[in-house]
């Protein structure tokens, strides 16, 4: 016999399991995209003051979610990042593959979530360095809240966010839903994510990830 009520309960059960699978699967990328290769520089990287940085006054009001389109670049003006964007599934372990360090300047997208200007956080990893060099969002943790971040939209459309909040996540304490889950839901949200904090030597990676959360407020054409 066909049950609803025992029907939705287990339906609710799935999705709560399928959520929580997804967050572990994203804290396993948050600490994936920390490692980096032996012999790479010791620096400090991150903003630690920006930890629970609150977000700015008077930023602009969101703009309606927009349709679904693959992203195609991500320019920072404040930072000079013009970056080519290239869609990243899960490696064998279950976490995001972040972009293959030989390829320093180029923004990963987690593909199986949310597209840049969609409803939903859309989440972007890059590298902070690669060892020898800065990469792609070395700066990204000196981004302030109404900063904008563009991402050029396989329809034509330009996404433009405000910057709302920069936050450094300690690996040891990693926040998975407050890393890559929605700030307000409807909103269209962006993370933009690299590591951060100190290097450590006997792991060969970061303590902690840097985490730039910002929000879809207005919208262009052009490439």
């Amino acid at each position: 016999m066909y049950d609803r009520e025992s029907s939705s309960g287990t339906g609710r059960l799935l999705a709560g399991v399928a959520w929580a699978l997804l967050l572990l699967g994203l804290w396993l990328w948050g600490r994936e995209v920390t490692d980096v290769p032996a012999g790479a520089s010791g620096a400090e990287t991150g903003d630690v003051a920006a930890v629970g940085r609150p977000a700015g006054s008077g930023l602009p009001p969101a703009a309606r979610p927009l349709g679904d389109a693959v992203p195609q670049r991500i320019d920072i003006p404040d930072l000079g990042v013009q970056a080519p964007v290239v869609a990243r599934g899960l490696d064998g372990q279950g976490a995001v593959d972040p972009p293959p360090f030989d390829q320093p300047g180029m923004v990963g997208w987690y593909a199986a979530g949310a597209k840049p200007g969609a409803a939903g956080p859309a989440l972007m990893v890059g590298h902070v360095d690669t060892g020898t060099r800065p990469a792609v969002f070395h700066r990204i943790s000196a981004l302030r809240p109404g900063e904008t971040v563009r991402v050029v939209r396989g329809d034509g459309r330009v996404a433009e966010f405000t910057v709302d909040d920069v936050r450094v996540l300690s690996r040891d304490h990693f926040d998975a839903r407050l890393a890559y889950g929605p700030r307000k839901p409807g909103r269209a949200e962006l993370r933009l994510i690299t590591c951060g904090g100190t290097f450590d030597r006997a792991s060969r990676s970061y303590t902690a990830n840097v985490v730039v959360s910002a929000y879809l407020t207005g919208t262009g054409t052009g490439l």
